[in-house]
C-alpha cells in the first residue's frame, strides 16, 4: 500500500479506536499483492434449497460459477439460514441475533391494504428498529463502503428499517419483498428514490435481476480502490416463475413439463421446471460476473466471496422440490423448521487464505455472520448477539473455533433447536417434542424423544428460557375474539 493510501484509510478508520485496530490487524495480515482490508461479498438466492447447486450433489441444474467458488474455497454440509421465511432469515443475518430474540419473526406486511399489490411503491415488511446495529454498520465504522443490491425486505423507505438507515450507502433492488414476486415490476429503488422502469427506454420489460447485477457490478467497479462491503440478496429462485426465452432454451431437455394451473395468484408458466432451471443457472451467470469482474480488477486476493440461500426449496407458485430433490435428503421445505426448511448451501473463497477444496461439518448459522466479520475487522461485536465467529473454520484453525451450545430457530408457534447432533421440533406450544439424531437420521424420520428424556428436558429448557417474548410476534398468536350474537 502507498504511503498516502494508508494515511487516508487511517484518517477514515480514526473515527473509532475499533476502525484503528481494524486498520491495525488487516494491515498486517493482508496479502503482499494488496494491503488494503479485504472486501466481502455476500450473496445471497432466495429459496434455494440444499442440494439445489451442483456442489452439493445436483444433477439437473447446471451451476458451474457457483460450484467454481466451493472448488476455490470451502463448503459446509451443516449450516443454517436464520429462518424458514425470508424476511426473519435477512434480519438474523444482518443483526446476529437468532429468530428468539430478533427484531423481525416472520414475514410481517406493513403499509396498508394497497401495500399488498404487486405494483404498490408503499408496501414492506416491519422494519428494523432505530438504533439497530447491523453487519452493515460494522464495516462503516471500519471505513468501508457497503452497499446492497436486490431483495431487502427489513423495511420500506422512510421507516426506521429503511436500507440507508441501517448501515447502507447504496441499495439499489427491491425494497418490498411482496413486490419481488414478480421479475418485470414498473419500479425498482435505488437510494431512496422511485427507478420507473417504463420511463427507462433501454430497461423497459427488462428482465429485474438483469439491471440489479449491472448495479452491483458498477458497484465493484466505483469502488475498487476502496474497501467495500457488497450484499447481494438475488430473488432466485423466488416464484413467480420468470426468466428471459433465451434462459429457458437452455433447458430443452426438460420439455415437456407438466404445466402449472396459475394457484395462489402466480401467473402460470407452461414450462415450470425448466423454469425453474433456467432461473437458477441464470442466476449463476450473473455470480460469475462478480468473481469474474473482482479478478479482473486484481481484487479476487483480496476479497472474501460467500454464497448462501435465505431458507429451503418451495413446491409453491409451479416449483417441483421433488422433481429436482431440491431438498437432498433433508425432511420438510421452505416455512417449516425441519432441517429442509433451514439448512442451505453456503460455500466461502478467499484465494490464499481458504484451501481450496475443502470441507466442514462445523454447524453453524446466518447470526454467525456479523461476528465473523468483527473478527475479521477485530473489533467487538455487539454485546449479547448469539452468533459466534466461524472466521477460525474458514481460515483452517479448527482447534480456535469456538462451538455454540445451541441453535434455536421459530416461526408461527414452531420452535426448532440443533443441540450437537440432536435436533428437537416443536410444532406447535401445546404439543409434544419430538427429537431426532441427525448423524444417523439427517432426514428426520425416527423420533427418539421417549428413550431420551435428559435431552428432551434440555430442549423444553431452551424453548422456554433461550427466547424473549415479542409482542409483535408472539410465540402464541392470540386467539381472535368470538363475535357477539
Amino acid at each position: 500500500m502507498r504511503r498516502r493510501d494508508f494515511l487516508k484509510m487511517a484518517s477514515v478508520c480514526a473515527a473509532s479506536t475499533e476502525g484503528l485496530r481494524s486498520l491495525n490487524v488487516l494491515a498486517a495480515t493482508a496479502t503482499p499483492a494488496d494491503k488494503r482490508p479485504p472486501n466481502v461479498v455476500f450473496i445471497l438466492a432466495d429459496d434455494l434449497g440444499y442440494a439445489d447447486l451442483g456442489c452439493y450433489g445436483q444433477k439437473k441444474i447446471r451451476t458451474p460459477n457457483i460450484d467454481r467458488i466451493a472448488l476455490g474455497g470451502m463448503r459446509f454440509s451443516q449450516f443454517y439460514s436464520g429462518n424458514p421465511v425470508c424476511a426473519p432469515s435477512r434480519c438474523t443475518l444482518m443483526t446476529g441475533y437468532h429468530t428468539g430474540h430478533a427484531q423481525v419473526r416472520d414475514n410481517m406486511q406493513v403499509g396498508g391494504q394497497e401495500g399488498w399489490t404487486l405494483g404498490s411503491t408503499i408496501g414492506g415488511q416491519w422494519p428494523l428498529a432505530e438504533g439497530t446495529f447491523t453487519v452493515a454498520h460494522l464495516f462503516k465504522k471500519a471505513g468501508y463502503i457497503t452497499g446492497a443490491f436486490g431483495k431487502w425486505g427489513l423495511g420500506r423507505v422512510g421507516t426506521t428499517g429503511d436500507p440507508q438507515k441501517q448501515g447502507f450507502d447504496h441499495f439499489f433492488g427491491y425494497i418490498c419483498q411482496r413486490q419481488a414476486h414478480t421479475y418485470y415490476p414498473n419500479h425498482l429503488w435505488r437510494d431512496g428514490e422511485i427507478f420507473w422502469i417504463e420511463e427507462n427506454k433501454d430497461a423497459e420489460r427488462m428482465y429485474s435481476l438483469d439491471l440489479i447485477a449491472a448495479e452491483a457490478l458498477k458497484f465493484v467497479r466505483a469502488n475498487k480502490d476502496k474497501p467495500f462491503f457488497l450484499y447481494v440478496p438475488f430473488t432466485i429462485p423466488h416464484v413467480a416463475l420468470q426468466v428471459p426465452e433465451e434462459s429457458l432454451a437452455e433447458y430443452k431437455d426438460l420439455w415437456p413439463d407438466p404445466p402449472y394451473d396459475g394457484k395462489r395468484g402466480y401467473v402460470p408458466h407452461p414450462r415450470p421446471r425448466a423454469c425453474y432451471a433456467a432461473m437458477i443457472t441464470r442466476m449463476d451467470r450473473y455470480v460469475g460476473q462478480i468473481t469474474a469482474l473482482l479478478k479482473e480488477l486484481g481484487l479476487e486476493d483480496n476479497t472474501l466471496v460467500i454464497f448462501s440461500s435465505d431458507n429451503g426449496p418451495t413446491n409453491a407458485g409451479g416449483s417441483d422440490a421433488g422433481f429436482f430433490e431440491s431438498a437432498g435428503p433433508l425432511h420438510g421445505l421452505k416455512g417449516s423448521v425441519w432441517d429442509g426448511g433451514i439448512r442451505v448451501p453456503f460455500i466461502a473463497r478467499w484465494p490464499g487464505r481458504i484451501k481450496p477444496g475443502s470441507e466442514t461439518d462445523h454447524v453453524g448459522a446466518f447470526w454467525d455472520f456479523l461476528p465473523t466479520c468483527a473478527e475479521l475487522l477485530d473489533v467487538q461485536p455487539p454485546e449479547g448477539v448469539d452468533g459466534i465467529s466461524i472466521l477460525p473454520t474458514l481460515l483452517g484453525r479448527r482447534d480456535q473455533q469456538k462451538k455454540h451450545e445451541y441453535l434455536y430457530w421459530e416461526l408461527n408457534g414452531q420452535q426448532a433447536v440443533r443441540l450437537g447432533d440432536w435436533k428437537a421440533v416443536r410444532l406447535k406450544p401445546d404439543q409434544a417434542i419430538q427429537l431426532f439424531n441427525l448423524a444417523t437420521d439427517i432426514g428426520e424420520q425416527i423420533d427418539v424423544s421417549g428413550q431420551n428424556p435428559d435431552i428432551v428436558a434440555r430442549v423444553e429448557a431452551i424453548f422456554t428460557r433461550g427466547r424473549t417474548e415479542s409482542d409483535v410476534f408472539p410465540l402464541r398468536k392470540p386467539k381472535p375474539a368470538k363475535k357477539k350474537t
